[in-house]
């Protein structure tokens, strides 16, 4: 059963537990969020593309964030803290002080004719707002659609038509380090090239750039939310969405990842206490964004579910002033787990190896760190593990399942923990690894790493309007299975590898070959900050590796002598069927704004393609410099 108060049951009894009882064991889980209507039955294999959990329960989200704690005697808690060192403000809200904003401005949004079912689309950058306009939809059972804010203008019209909301949300502006990002002509250009048209945009005004207004159709958020009446929670069936979030498809549409009410709450309030090892009142840290899988998820919602202090930051892990800010983060606030990106560490590390920064700064609150956004190499694992004392855990989960598919759990007693393994899977995952004809492969093979059906609560049930493109993406391949797209294998203690996406495995002459191997053995050398490797075409073994890498700060050594060394560390570390030849010393790597490197657009640059980097690309700029560089190999 899920670990209840006063007890700490071991990892293997948990998922043995979840196992053998998988439906009673997610009644337990239940138990701990607030129904209007509690489910009678756990699982209804007859609904959508796999089936849907606690088909006849009813609830409101919000209530369970926030008016739960309050009636509670909680209402006096912090439930956020705002962090923002772009613009120098910090704020806190207690949970009383969220809800009564919730609750005007989902009066404001109800005055504007929101209701239940309505899609709100939310384009926003980090501030409190954003969580507050979110918290609101789901307040009037609402459905709302976060956009990651600055996207591009036709990305953000082709969200706006596929998602046809009532209302969309937004800011004048948006702060990068040295700039600002004006979010309204963006939103105004994206409203030019779409079909559909809201009826109403809600602009929160920042005062670094006021934004101009169109009569009629827009309306400034704080003067809605203070005309407003607070209005209740609405209760709304456990299958109903709760949001879209849409990621980017390989066909150039959108897809429209839906989550429900119900399976959400439970299945996030559940990982606080299981996965995080959180008690109701301590700080939790997620460095992400709102318009990210992560950012919904534990900036916003399982730290509210779960009664947490949650940090909302904006500003970046180095150059907000330098890279010593997470830590001065982690100080300021007394954060008992931060939540980041890999990519955010290996920021840290090229600016500052030794660590310096982190002497600056009373951490001694930080129990854990916990990774994901793609794999941690254990080089960099180990070089913040040795730094900062504290357990670091890499646990693997998609925008698709919501919350960790593997992981190692606080709450459950850690078990040895192997840099550069994603963990063990998580109560409510059957995870296997298969061939390609499906066939389920023994410890310690590569393969498919796939989940049998059904899914648990909170992964995505569906697609937006689209369940059989769901089936198509994602079931179809292997019966009965959850296709991750990741390949990876299991090891003889139940450890889960994920070396990457499947199409991220290389045939060189024959030889199938993880590239997410070949980075480890390229990122454990002394002088490398990050790397990328990705497969070339080559007329007589059919793809080689290329081999980007990022030096650290500070490196003056010969860069033909650093590619040699590389050339030579990875034929002693995997062999020369690596036939590793090619290595590029680049000044950064092409990433999105969520810190993934964009592997795919690098391979269609090395082959003399274009790259077609997707709208989130952090930097263009990046991509050039490189198709410059390899013009010239």
């Amino acid at each position: 059963m899920p670990p209840q108060a006063g007890e700490s049951p071991s990892y293997e009894a948990t998922y043995s537990a979840w196992h053998e009882h998988r439906q009673s064991w997610w009644r337990m889980a239940a138990a701990a969020i607030d129904w209007s209507v509690p489910p009678t039955r756990m699982f209804d294999p007859s609904i959508g593309p796999f089936g849907a959990w606690f088909p006849d329960g009813r609830l409101n989200t919000c209530h369970n964030c926030l008016d739960r704690h309050v009636a509670a005697g909680a209402g006096a808690r912090t439930a956020l803290i705002w962090d923002s060192p772009v613009s120098g403000q910090l704020r806190h809200f207690t949970y009383a002080e969220l809800r009564d904003r919730v609750a005007k401005f989902a009066g404001g949004l109800a005055s504007l004719g929101v209701g239940h079912g309505d899609r709100v689309v939310i384009y926003m950058p980090m501030v409190p707002e954003a969580a507050i306009a979110m918290l609101a939809c789901a307040r009037l059972g609402a459905i709302h659609s976060v956009v990651f804010g600055g996207v591009a203008a036709p990305e953000l019209a082709a969200r706006i038509e596929d998602a046809q909301p009532r209302l969309i949300v937004s800011a004048s502006c948006g702060i990068e380090p040295g700039r600002l990002v004006a979010y309204k002509p963006l939103l105004d250009h994206a409203l030019a090239l779409s079909a559909h048209q809201p009826a109403s945009c809600v602009i929160l005004q920042r005062p670094m750039l006021a934004a101009e207004m169109t009569a009629g159709r827009d309306h400034d958020f704080a003067a809605l939310e203070a005309a407003s009446a607070p209005v209740p929670c609405v209760d709304v069936p456990a299958t109903d969405p709760l949001y879209i979030l849409y990621t980017s498809g390989t066909t150039g549409k959108p897809k429209g990842i839906v989550r429900d009410n119900g399976g959400h709450a439970v299945a996030l309030r559940n990982s606080i206490s299981m996965i995080y090892g959180l008690k109701p009142g301590e700080v939790m840290w997620t460095a992400s964004d709102v318009g990210w899988v992560v950012g919904h998820s534990y900036i916003v919602y399982a730290p509210l579910l779960a009664g947490l202090t949650s940090v909302m930051y904006e500003g970046k892990p180095v150059g907000t002033p330098d890279a010593g800010a997470f830590w001065r983060v982690i100080a300021q606030h007394k954060v008992r787990v931060l939540f980041t990106a890999p990519t955010a560490l290996r920021a840290i590390k090229q600016q500052d190896p030794a660590g310096s920064h982190i002497a600056e700064h009373d951490i001694s609150s930080l129990d854990a760190l916990f990774l994901a956004g793609e794999r941690c190499d254990p080089p960099t694992a180990t070089w913040i593990a040795d730094l900062l004392g504290t357990p670091v855990i890499d646990h693997w989960w998609q925008t698709e399942t919501g919350w960790a598919i593997t992981a190692n759990f606080r709450g459950l007693g850690l078990v040895p923990n192997k840099p550069g393994s994603g963990g063990r899977p998580c109560p409510g995952h059957d995870l296997q690894v298969l061939d390609d004809h499906g066939a389920i492969q023994p410890a310690g093979t590569q393969g498919h790493l796939s989940i049998r059906l059904p899914l648990p609560p909170g992964c995505a049930p569906t697609l937006w309007n689209n369940d059989a493109g769901y089936s198509r993406a994602y079931l179809e391949d292997f019966p009965g299975w959850y296709r991750t797209g990741d390949g990876g294998m299991i090891d003889a203690e139940g450890d889960v590898w994920v070396m990457g996406r499947t199409d991220d495995i290389i045939n060189v002459a024959g030889h199938r070959l993880s590239t997410g191997s070949m980075e480890e053995v390229l990122a454990g050398h002394a002088d490398i900050a990050e790397c990328a490797v990705i497969g070339v075409h080559d007329e007589i073994k059919g793809q080689a590796p290329l081999g980007l890498v990022v030096l650290k700060s500070g490196v003056t050594r010969s860069h033909d002598l650093i590619v040699k060394e590389l050339i030579t560390l990875m034929r002693d570390s995997i062999g020369p069927v690596a036939a590793l030849r090619q290595v590029c010393i680049v000044t950064r790597l092409p990433k999105t704004r969520s810190g993934k490197i964009l592997r795919a657009s690098l391979r269609r640059l090395a082959d003399g393609q274009a790259p077609n980097p997707p709208a989130t690309i952090e930097d263009p700029r990046v991509l050039e410099e490189i198709a410059d560089l390899l013009s010239r190999r």
